[in-house]
């Protein structure tokens, strides 16, 4: 591990820590029985996603008192502002929204360290099974069964044969149909929230492809473990991510790979 990514790894169990706590709070909300309100733009809002957040940057703020958090709760941070920001923590406390509304246990906690616009710590806790996935730069990517140690994990050799591809349980769209299409024999494994990455990382999917509206926080944490197991979370120019490089916190279409040695580019064609 480089010197550089050194101080990140000691931040790690603290974070794990955090996110089990968030992950608690969720749980706790999610079992009792919840209040669904509504954001602006009409996408279900919970309890639930208040308690993590809160949670969250109470523990964040303790942990590292000058770094910034941006998280999907947050109230909305200038690019003028973030611009600024070489490192800051990239929260999504709640992703997979309506897979907590449709009880099917298929959301994360998610937290990422974003350094120069790149991922270089990423945790994502599922609150239903207690299972986390982590990775910090250099250290390679983990997943954690409750009570359990830490289990390397990493990203698989396609079989072109039948290509394992993850989709969204709640999002598809037409360009998606036609990408499938293309793969010829294949597998579907659907799946809420960072999930899909997280398959992908651990060998269970070759591909997990985007091609929708997804905003920063709701990649960074996968793509720091995607990366450290192997893989990539490639825009569609076959470039990797890239954070709080503007205005926008909206993420280009994209797709997460294992095998970096498979033609994924004559399929995007």
């Amino acid at each position: 591990m480089t010197e550089h990514h050194h101080w990140a790894a000691e931040l790690l169990s603290e974070v794990l820590t955090v996110a089990h706590a968030a992950a608690q709070q969720i749980l706790a909300i999610y079992e009792t029985g919840f209040k669904i309100e509504h954001k602006d733009d009409q996408t279900p809002l919970t309890d639930a996603d208040m308690a993590a957040h809160d949670t969250i940057v109470a523990g964040l703020s303790r942990l590292t008192p000058d770094i910034p958090i941006l998280s999907e709760e947050s109230v909305e941070i200038s690019f003028e502002v973030r611009s600024t920001w070489q490192r800051y923590w990239l929260v999504d406390p709640l992703d997979g929204t309506r897979e907590f509304i449709k009880r099917n246990g298929e959301f994360t906690v998610n937290i990422a360290l974003i350094e120069a616009g790149e991922p270089v710590l990423g945790v994502i806790v599922v609150p239903e099974s207690g299972l986390a996935y982590f990775a910090v730069r250099g250290g390679g990517a983990f997943k954690q069964p409750v009570g359990g140690v830490p289990l390397p994990i990493k990203t698989r050799a396609c079989d072109a044969d039948c290509i394992i591809v993850a989709t969204s349980r709640s999002h598809g769209s037409e360009a998606l149909k036609g990408f499938i299409a293309r793969l010829g024999e294949h597998r579907q494994v659907t799946l809420g929230s960072s999930l899909k990455s997280c398959k992908v990382a651990e060998g269970l999917a070759d591909i997990y492809p985007r091609f929708g509206l997804t905003s920063e926080w709701d990649t960074a944490a996968a793509q720091c473990i995607v990366e450290q197991a192997g893989g990539r979370l490639l825009d569609l120019s076959l470039q990797p991510l890239r954070y709080n490089t503007k205005s926008s916190l909206l993420n280009p279409h994209f797709i997460v790979v294992g095998d970096l040695a498979h033609d994924w580019a004559s399929l995007l064609k």
